[in-house]
């Protein structure tokens, strides 16, 4: 699949019908989410593999590695209204997913690669933190996203599981205007793409 294939279809997901404040429910764009996959895909990290999603939301990442030609992929979210919409955005493009409701911490099981966009810690203070380290207990390689600021602090968390920030890029995140608080049409941040192995 050439990458705008998959990014064309990513991009017609359905999205979050009622984001959720507390799980900082913000879509993936579909233009970042198809840099890391074919960047994963690139790196012999997708195809062939068992990939497993944390905090899947509506299923993006998932998607896009089964689209990819993942040998499995796993989904986990705790939320079911979101799980609800990534069992849908998955059948609509005849992807075969598990979906597991699930608090981040009770993920059990071994994968080759994990994907992810954790909150970022807007809401909570480093909600971002229990996704990292359960993504470097269960996976072999994680492709992950976070605020650019936390970059060196992420670099740290990695070297304690004996892992290393392989690569990174930053990217321009425009957060449209979602929940009650925000003042501003959209809000653009510094975000970061890591490739921990």
């Amino acid at each position: 699949m050439k990458k705008r294939d998959l990014e064309i279809r990513l991009q017609n997901l359905a999205p979050f019908k009622e984001p959720k404040v507390g799980l900082e429910q913000y879509p993936t764009h579909s233009s970042i989410a198809t840099d890391i996959l074919f960047e994963a895909y690139a790196n012999g990290d997708i195809a062939g593999k068992d990939v497993v999603d944390l905090g899947c939301g509506t299923g993006i990442f998932a998607i896009g590695a089964s689209l990819l030609g993942a040998s499995s992929v796993t989904a986990y979210d705790i939320d079911s209204d979101a799980l609800e919409i990534a069992k849908g955005n998955a059948t609509a493009l005849g992807c075969e997913i598990e979906f597991i409701e699930s608090d981040i911490s009770k993920v059990e099981g071994k994968y080759d690669t994990a994907l992810m966009n954790p909150p970022f810690g807007s809401q909570k203070k480093h909600a971002d933190q229990p996704f990292l380290r359960t993504a470097m207990t269960v996976a072999d390689v994680v492709y992950s996203i976070h605020m650019a600021c936390t970059l060196d602090h992420l670099d740290k968390e990695a070297k304690a599981f004996s892992k290393e920030i392989a690569g990174h890029r930053i990217y321009k995140y425009d957060i449209p205007h979602t929940f009650s608080f925000h003042t501003k049409t959209k809000k653009s941040v510094d975000i970061v793409a890591i490739n921990i192995r």
